[in-house]
């Protein structure tokens, strides 16, 4: 069997009806682009840049995902989830002799930064077994160093296809290396120190690994099928902001991307963030691009202007898309209020170090509000009008609740807390008495929300409801802004996930209604299906 120094195991423990809804931490952004090192279309939750640069290797020019992960972090974010995105890159190969034909290993990660080396000792095999023998694995840090990073030792594996150990099937699991041909009939010599004589010595692996061509568009929307490119994020619980950079420092993300991810977040529960073109260098062009823009969605945002940071590879500053510093700015924000508090998004304020490419005029940040785009600033404003923190719906919006960044981000959270916190409806009974929990139990934690503020003045009765629709279905309403009317969402929860779709109110029966609560609910229905 394979032992692995460095084996993770994720395991979750789903919350009963007894147990109270917790609400989830908002602030988890995904990125999906190209990197120098790491495993391809597999997210990989990050907590500081030190832990991007152990796994994907750090900033990389041809990167910009590599400085919008730095911008991230030092803007305040704390998770990011990453997916390295590859455009025809070749792994490199690790070759042990084995007599007169060769055991050919290939890296699982392409790449001319992943270095790997392989030692083979025929310790504790015994002496009339000539097919058996123990390989050693390691990915170090410098080629040709011992700086070891990760590790897979296989015993007494065998060369043998009728072995229970045969050595394709173990090698079928590693994290390290794949077959790269046949194997041999012959068991791989061993590596022997050549001034020692002892089998301590290291084949390092070959330097025909390449990094591949930059991204397309088609390489960062990938396949749905096969969960690669955008869709690898399938295999991630949850994330609350998906931002992918632009596939090079003078380009702009393709409007085909935009649509996917823009969609994909909304299957998600998410917010895109998406980064102002290249060509708008003062807020006049902003203003401009505006009247030609035509990408809008409630589920995406977009801060102007691009900023300018300290590039420490090059050594001076340097013009970077926003997207990177806006995320981490967002999460840090979850610090200063709670999910309802719009305000704590009506100045964005990048961190020291950070400032914007240009000046934008409060006359022309109150403007590009008006279309959905919101301004960073490096200073608060001495003003005290302070235009609301808007999404990129603009005048597209199925409500207009949703052109409000707060509101929409606020409706996220509640929908992402009870779609978690009631996912043990799938193995609950069928019975009346399971609705009575899931309901009681949503609703404690809406009433929970209104007694902290989330609803603002609202009376209780006028702030949520929530009705039992089916074994794992129920329908949730409530207020995402204090002034506005009450959102309806349908929520069916099954084996393979969950289903959240817009509603319309469920109709009490007449006899349990005086005149005014039922002309209130028509009224609510009428808004709702308008």
């Amino acid at each position: 069997m394979a032992s692995r120094s460095h084996a993770g195991f994720d395991v979750r423990e789903e919350r009963g009806p007894e147990e109270s809804i917790v609400p989830v931490a908002m602030g988890r952004t995904a990125f999906v682009g190209r990197t120098l090192r790491g495993p391809v279309d597999r997210p990989v939750l990050l907590r500081s840049f030190a832990e991007f640069r152990q796994i994907f290797g750090g900033l990389w020019q041809p990167s910009t995902l590599s400085y919008a992960i730095e911008h991230f972090f030092d803007n305040g974010g704390r998770e990011a989830l990453v997916v390295r995105v590859v455009n025809g890159a070749r792994a490199a190969t690790l070759s042990l002799n084995a007599g007169a034909a060769v055991l050919e290993l290939q890296a699982r990660r392409p790449g001319t930064r992943e270095y790997l080396r392989a030692a083979v000792d025929y310790d504790n095999v015994p002496a009339h077994s000539l097919t058996e023998f123990n390989l050693t694995v390691q990915r170090v840090r410098v080629q040709g160093t011992s700086q070891i990073e990760d590790q897979e030792i296989y015993r007494r594996i065998s060369v043998d296809p009728a072995s229970e150990r045969y050595v394709a099937d173990r090698l079928r699991d590693s994290d390290l290396v794949r077959l790269a041909r046949a194997v041999p009939a012959q068991r791989p010599d061993r590596t022997l120190d050549p001034a020692s004589g002892l089998a301590t010595a290291y084949v390092g692996s070959s330097v025909d690994g390449d990094d591949g061509a930059p991204l397309t568009d088609y390489d960062l929307i990938g396949s749905a099928a096969e969960q690669t490119g955008l869709f690898a994020l399938d295999h991630a619980d949850r994330f609350d902001l998906l931002y992918v950079p632009p596939p090079a420092r003078a380009t702009d993300l393709g409007s085909s991307v935009l649509l996917v991810a823009s969609r994909y977040c909304k299957a998600r529960r998410a917010m895109l963030i998406v980064d102002p073109p290249v060509d708008w260098q003062t807020a006049d062009e902003a203003l401009r691009g505006m009247r030609r823009w035509h990408f809008f969605h409630d589920h995406a945002l977009m801060y102007f202007p691009r900023i300018l940071v300290h590039d420490k590879l090059r050594g001076h500053f340097e013009s970077f898309a926003p997207g990177g510093a806006v995320a981490g700015m967002l999460a840090r924000s979850e610090e200063a209020g709670p999910e309802w508090s719009s305000a704590r998004l009506d100045e964005a304020l990048l961190r020291p170090g950070y400032r914007p490419g240009c000046q934008v005029p409060e006359d022309a940040r109150q403007r590009l509000a008006g279309t959905g785009v919101n301004t960073l600033q490096a200073v608060r404003s001495a003003t005290r009008a302070r235009a609301s923190a808007r999404t990129l719906a603009a005048g597209s919006a199925t409500h207009a609740d949703w052109q409000s960044l707060g509101a929409r981000r606020f409706a996220l959270f509640v929908l992402d807390s009870v779609v978690r916190g009631t996912r043990w409806t799938v193995m609950a009974p069928r019975d009346e008495r399971s609705h009575e929990r899931l309901v009681a139990q949503v609703r404690g934690f809406l009433e929970q929300l209104h007694r902290a503020g989330a609803f603002g003045a609202r009376p209780m009765e006028d702030s949520f409801l929530v009705s039992a629709a089916g074994a794992c279905e129920f329908v949730l309403g409530f207020a995402a802004s204090p002034m506005g009317g009450l959102h309806c969402f349908r929520i069916e929860h099954s084996v393979s996930g969950c289903e959240v779709r817009p509603a319309a109110p469920p109709r009490p029966e007449p006899a349990e209604l005086g005149a005014a609560e039922a002309e209130w609910v028509e009224s609510l229905a009428s808004e709702l299906r308008g």
